[in-house]
This record gives structure tokens, C-alpha cells and sequence, in this order.
């Protein structure tokens, strides 16, 4: 019994952060809305686009420029649409993500998988918009953001769950049937 009660106490200490992080993020997956409407939201309008007193037209070569320009040595490849936000736009797609350019006004965006970036054409951030639900589905599935070390940290995590839960059963009950059996014996004796 010693030995379980050390074995459940370290595993409560180490897992207790995934166990955070699967309840909050579980709490997300089931109640979108509640949780979005904690967190911060979009404040930028995108119609200022059309009174920016200096636009830079750009064209396909130019949005390919820029997008190499922002990540030299990067891969891009033209993605098929060519409409974003209800403008016309060079959709640059890459290993991390996108660079997305409104070719009337010159406005670009930086999308990776959980963040957009929005800039105008001097290269002055406008927005950060979080992709909160992609973090929170992530976090639930991988118990980090990176794809890079796979799921194994969930999957130790949600067995360290199972002898966590099993052992917190046993210490619980252990007790209790000593006690039921205890009260028995005396009954029978008596």
C-alpha cells in the first residue's frame, strides 16, 4: 500500500498539468462559444483597407517577392484560390503556412496554424488574430503545439491517467473493505 500511495502521489504531480490541460481544453471542445467568449476578440475592420492613404498595388510576381523576401529559402507554391476576406489576392502557401496578399491595396497577411498576422503595405502590423480553437484542439490531442515529437507525451500522459485513476480506486476502496470486513468479523464473533 505504501508503495501505491507513492506511485499515485508522484504520478498526480507529474500529470497534473495534462490533466489541466485536456480538462480546460475538453471544456473548449464542448462548449466553443462559452470559452471563446473569455479570450480576447477581433477588433480590426478590414474596410480601412480601401482609406489607406498610400496603397501599393501588387501584382503575382510582387506578392511572390514579398513572400520570399519574408522567408528567404522557403518554398511557395501559388494555392488555386485567388479571393480572400471578399478581395482579389496572390495565396502564396509554404511548409509553415501562408502569405496572403490583397493586390489592390498592396495588405498582406501571415497565416501559420495558429495565428494570423495581418500588415499593411510599409510592413506595420495591424492585427494579431489567435487561432484559439486550433491551439486548444491541438493541446487536447498532442499535449503541446509542436507536430515535430508526435502524440507520445498524450499517450504517456493518458496512461499515467489509467494507473493514476486505478491506483486512486484501490486507495479509496482498500480502506473501506478492511473496514466492511473488519465490522464483519466482529459481528460473527460476537
Amino acid at each position: 500500500m505504501r508503495l501505491l500511495k507513492t506511485v499515485h502521489g508522484w504520478l498526480g504531480f507529474f500529470v497534473l498539468p495534462w490533466v489541466l490541460i485536456i480538462g480546460l481544453t475538453g471544456l473548449y471542445l464542448n462548449h466553443e462559444d462559452l470559452v471563446l467568449g473569455l479570450l480576447p476578440a477581433d477588433t480590426y475592420d478590414e474596410t480601412a483597407f480601401d482609406a489607406f492613404p498610400t496603397p501599393r498595388p501588387m501584382d503575382a510576381a510582387g506578392a511572390r517577392a514579398l513572400g520570399e523576401r519574408l522567408f528567404p529559402g522557403a518554398e511557395f507554391t501559388k494555392a488555386g484560390d485567388t479571393r480572400y476576406h471578399g478581395r482579389d489576392a496572390a495565396i502564396l502557401d509554404f511548409p509553415e503556412g501562408q502569405v496572403i496578399v490583397a493586390l489592390k491595396t498592396g495588405h498582406y497577411w501571415v497565416k501559420t496554424g495558429f495565428q494570423r498576422l495581418t500588415y499593411d503595405p510599409d510592413g506595420q502590423l495591424l492585427e494579431t488574430k489567435t487561432y484559439w480553437g486550433s491551439i486548444f484542439k491541438r493541446l487536447h490531442v498532442r499535449g503541446w503545439l509542436s507536430n515535430r515529437l508526435g502524440t507520445w507525451a498524450a499517450d504517456i500522459t493518458a496512461a499515467a491517467m489509467v494507473v493514476f485513476g486505478v491506483s486512486g480506486i484501490v486507495l479509496f476502496l482498500s480502506p473501506r473493505l478492511r473496514r466492511l470486513r473488519n465490522r464483519r468479523q466482529r459481528r460473527s464473533a460476537s
